[in-house]
């Protein structure tokens, strides 16, 4: 029922492999295929205790189909440490963010289709998906050679593509819970048990969750213009479960909960717990808005992460040491426009121009 295996991610300059475990649970009875993947940067490490805690809610459920868990996904990530902090969110050899390196917006869907007029339905879906396997594994072997990001994201690509549900589990600095959800998708968001929900374009922008359901929406577009109605085949998710460098048991139980109501609702879970009765706010990706320090300070946090507020109430008290006797030393920054903060910087000292927070508006209830 539970199978253990692994693949290799990278290789240290001494030889060494880096490999990631894989868990697929079964119960032998036929459903969808799940994938999920947590701690791709490397402090956002409270997904790997959500996958443990839905493991154990799994084994006393009837579930049909696949589950496949893959946690600790970026073993350097994980081992990017300075002092007593983890760093692990930028391949520190290109400076490029470790989820935005996974292929996307290569395929010419309207081409592939030509190429294969013959196929519908299953057939088509079978073989569209193994197309996508095939082009991760293709750039894998590129005679030029591919960066070390891009190894690690085409390797975990790969196998997220053989999957119809795509969980990719992040957490922010300090951060509340939230959902990137495709717009297309956000009928959804009401099945997790998350209270703020980022609705994304239908595009492709670097990330896992794009990565695979992008290529299915151009799918799906293209059979739709030569008058085929197909349902996309893979929905794909990042779930943003509070803050980083912080392993919180209780919370991570709440979360698996969350995550077999979601299951449930897609016909992987029998007798699923519904999601909780709670007020989700949804905003376009376009709104969520950064506020940025208007100068170096010591910083104050005051907003409630995940309440909606309005304009002029209290954000942050920036402490401005180097006023003393000169000026004012304590600033209130205040909300620009009513808003949602959603999740702040991690440190109480800022250069000016520092991502202060990150703001949900023009939202609205779900």
């Amino acid at each position: 029922m539970l199978n253990k295996e692994s693949i290799t991610v990278g290789q240290l300059a001494t030889g060494q492999a880096l490999d990631v475990p894989v868990y697929r649970y079964n119960q032998g009875r036929p459903g969808p295929k799940v994938y999920i993947q947590a701690n791709l940067h490397g402090a956002e490490v409270q997904g790997n205790a959500v996958l443990l805690a839905l493991l154990e809610r799994l084994k006393t459920l009837e579930v049909y189909g696949e589950v496949t868990l893959v946690p600790l996904s970026n073993p350097m990530g994980i081992n990017q440490k300075s002092g007593e902090f983890t760093l692990g969110r930028f391949d520190p050899v290109t400076g490029v963010n470790w989820n935005r390196q996974y292929l996307g917006d290569h395929i010419d869907v309207e081409a592939w289709l030509d190429a294969n007029p013959e196929l519908s339905g299953d057939a088509l879906t079978h073989a569209f998906r193994a197309h996508l396997v095939e082009q991760c594994e293709t750039r894998l072997v590129n005679p030029w050679g591919v960066s070390t990001g891009q190894h690690l994201c085409y390797r975990l690509q790969a196998l997220a593509h053989e999957h119809d549900i795509v969980l990719d589990l992040h957490t922010g600095p300090k951060s509340c819970r939230h959902l990137y959800c495709p717009e297309i998708l956000k009928a959804q968001a009401s099945h997790l048990n998350i209270p703020c929900v980022l609705l994304m374009p239908n595009e492709f922008a670097g990330a896992l969750d794009e990565a695979c359901f992008h290529p299915w929406w151009q799918l799906q577009q293209a059979l739709a213009k030569r008058g085929h109605n197909q349902a996309m085949a893979v929905q794909a998710y990042t779930l943003e479960l509070g803050s980083q460098e912080l392993i919180d048991i209780e919370a991570a139980d709440q979360d698996a909960i969350g995550i077999t109501s979601f299951l449930g609702n897609n016909g992987v879970i029998a007798d699923a717990p519904a999601p909780a009765k709670m007020d989700r706010y949804a905003c376009l990706l376009k709104d969520y808005r950064k506020l940025h320090a208007p100068g170096g300070a010591m910083v104050e946090y005051l907003a409630p992460l995940g309440e909606p507020l309005k304009a002029g109430e209290p954000l942050a008290r920036l402490l401005k040491l180097e006023q003393i006797g000169q000026g004012q030393v304590v600033e209130t920054l205040n909300l620009p426009q009513d808003a949602i903060p959603v999740l702040h910087f991690a440190s109480a000292a800022v250069h000016q121009g520092t991502e202060l927070y990150k703001l949900m508006t023009n939202y609205y209830k779900l």
